[in-house]
């Protein structure tokens, strides 16, 4: 196998060995919890300021795995650099519960995401924001409102996902700030062909290429925290309709390298035993989610390459073998 279809090939996982450049610093903790999410961002927000945006993904009504409001509201209210902050979303491509404004509010109730502000960011409209580099495009839409911001706190639930594979900072980003109509519609379907004609490695560049525009727009003032927790392999999208949970629990992630804390966390998935990573492993395999990775190191979004600092034990160095060797079978973690 050609080092080149290695990296082209989203069904093909680069073992880290092969792998070359630049080490990125990404924080871990097995703290999951409020506490343990306000923990790896500390380390990581050195230059959050100003109006901040808290990109997360708030799930469909009653959804079991996304990651609970009360302990978002927790990590806002005692950060300072949070303490004013917003929420940001876009509604939806797909019809379902969120695919209006109006039907996102209600969406956003029942979730409880009651305790600050949310600003569905294309509510009002749309914006272009240029992709430099790009293969498939050259700009991408997203929610006007998004550009009020100064700052980017991107905070994900790690989790499978029906087409991408897997849902990193990648995906929360690329298609989270993409707006409902245009900018999603942009990445999942081809023009003149049907909804979601766009096929797999394509897709996979294209989230890539449409995540480029908003971290290229923040610019150094964007942080990434990954949650390991509840990581079925459906989406939050899915809400109820999302498959049992049956990868174990393994911890929180930080950096401000996008590229090297999804890295990490499917790294992290990869060094589990089989009986513990096998159908989540299998929805990356399958749906070539692993192009995500080699995509955005080819764009100049960050290294695949990381030093993984342990945050439980004195912030020394630790491999993913050692993060994940006492992980226990999956006990979900409630509310």
């Amino acid at each position: 196998m050609s080092e080149i279809k290695a990296a082209t090939d989203g069904n093909i996982y680069v073992p880290y060995e092969d792998r070359k450049g630049n080490e990125s610093i990404v924080y871990f903790t097995r703290d999951i919890s409020p506490e343990g999410i306000k923990k790896a961002y500390e380390k990581v927000n050195g230059n959050i300021c100003g109006k901040v945006a808290v990109k997360l993904h708030t799930g469909e009504k009653n959804g079991p795995n996304f990651t609970p409001a009360s302990w978002v509201k927790e990590v806002i209210e005692t950060s300072e650099t949070l303490k004013d902050a917003t929420i940001i979303e876009t509604n939806t491509y797909y019809v379902g519960d969120r695919d209006t404004t109006e039907k996102h509010r209600e969406t956003l109730e029942v979730n409880g995401w009651t305790f600050c502000p949310v600003d569905i960011t294309d509510e009002d409209g749309t914006a272009d924001l240029p992709v430099e580099g790009g293969k498939w495009f050259d700009h991408m839409t997203v929610g006007k409102n998004m550009l009020k911001y100064d700052s980017l706190f991107t905070l994900t639930h790690f989790k499978g996902h029906v087409q991408g594979g897997f849902g990193g900072s990648n995906k929360n980003i690329g298609i989270g700030c993409a707006d409902g109509k245009i900018g999603k519609r942009m990445i999942h379907t081809n023009e003149g062909e049907g909804q979601w004609s766009v096929s797999k490695e394509e897709l996979m560049e294209k989230i890539t290429e449409s995540t480029k525009a908003t971290i290229d727009y923040f610019g150094k003032r964007v942080c990434y925290v990954n949650v390991m927790r509840n990581m079925s392999v459906s989406c939050d999208c899915e809400g109820l309709a999302a498959e049992p949970v049956v990868t174990p629990n393994v911890g929180i992630l930080a950096s401000t390298d996008i590229c090297a804390i999804d890295s990490a966390c499917v790294d992290l998935v990869h060094a589990m035993t089989k009986e513990q990573n096998g159908a989540l492993w299998e929805r990356m395999e399958s749906r070539h989610g692993f192009r995500q990775l080699t995509y955005m190191k080819e764009l100049g979004m960050g290294n695949d390459r990381y030093i993984l600092i342990d945050l439980d034990n004195g912030e020394t160095i630790i491999s993913t073998k050692d993060a994940v060797k006492d992980v226990k079978p999956f006990k979900r973690i409630e509310y």
